[in-house]
């Protein structure tokens, strides 16, 4: 087979055994985020949607849905990642992934792109079930693609640090549990944070998954509580450097080579 066909050869099957990874159990890898997201959208709706409106037109549901959506593809790109390198290295089959001539570039082209994916089946199936209850409309899907793309990339690119980091599924856990969730949690999923008093306005101003989030809601409205072109920037900052830092550890074989 002449060199060009085959160069890529591991990669794609390294990318198509990450998909089928958590494509074959679906019910849980994606089902089970969707249903999670529904039942937060049925609990707060309930509760909110008659006392609150958002940007003073859009109603409470509405604005919960991309949130979310965004939380859904964050959190599922993060334990795309984590979970099957954490379960590579338990397992020692980790061995069979570095062994063949996959350059770490691939790598992790490869995990990110099987993250995304993971991220956008799950953030595509919390929108079709939203329908259900609130009509959402979509002012730009380029910038809905973009920062769900972009978001999903940083996730991922922080699970394979988590992955590459972590020896046991406890540590996974505290990455999850002390980071990911009260930084998705505090970023405007459930509020606009023109809501907060000043103070922790500029706080929320720290934490990157806001800007992640704003600039996904801003798709859908087309209002957000900061410039779009602000929240791409500062993804973008963190996209590169996670990438750099993420493709340095694969480069040295931090705690996968022995």
């Amino acid at each position: 087979m002449p060199p060009e066909v085959s160069r890529y050869t591991g990669f794609r099957t390294l990318l198509y055994k990450e998909v089928l990874r958590f494509w074959r159990v679906g019910f849980q890898t994606v089902g089970a985020p969707v249903l999670t997201a529904v039942l937060y959208l049925m609990i707060f709706s309930h509760v909110l949607d008659r006392h609150v409106t958002v940007y003073g037109n859009v109603p409470y549901t509405a604005f919960l849905v991309p949130g979310l959506v965004m939380m859904s593809v964050l959190q599922n790109a993060f334990a795309n990642t984590s979970s099957s390198l954490i379960q590579s290295k338990i397992t020692g089959n980790i061995v069979f992934i570095l062994l063949p001539p996959i350059s770490y570039r691939e790598f992790y082209v490869a995990y990110v792109l099987a993250a995304i994916a993971r991220g956008l089946f799950v953030g595509a199936g919390v929108v079709a079930a939203s329908l259900f209850f609130v009509s959402l409309p979509v002012a730009s899907p380029l910038w809905v693609l973009c920062f769900a793309v972009a978001g999903g990339a940083i996730l991922a690119s922080f699970g394979i640090i988590a992955g590459i980091w972590a020896d046991k599924f406890d540590q996974l856990a505290a990455f999850q549990n002390f980071l990911i969730m009260p930084l998705t949690m505090l970023s405007g999923v459930f509020y606009s944070i023109h809501s907060l008093p000043a103070v922790w306005q500029k706080v929320s101003h720290l934490n990157p998954f806001f800007y992640m989030i704003d600039g996904f809601r801003y798709g859908f409205f087309g209002q957000s509580d900061v410039s779009p072109w602000i929240s791409l920037g500062v993804v973008a900052c963190c996209l590169v450097a996670l990438a750099i830092l993420t493709l340095n550890l694969l480069a040295r074989g931090y705690k996968l080579r022995a």
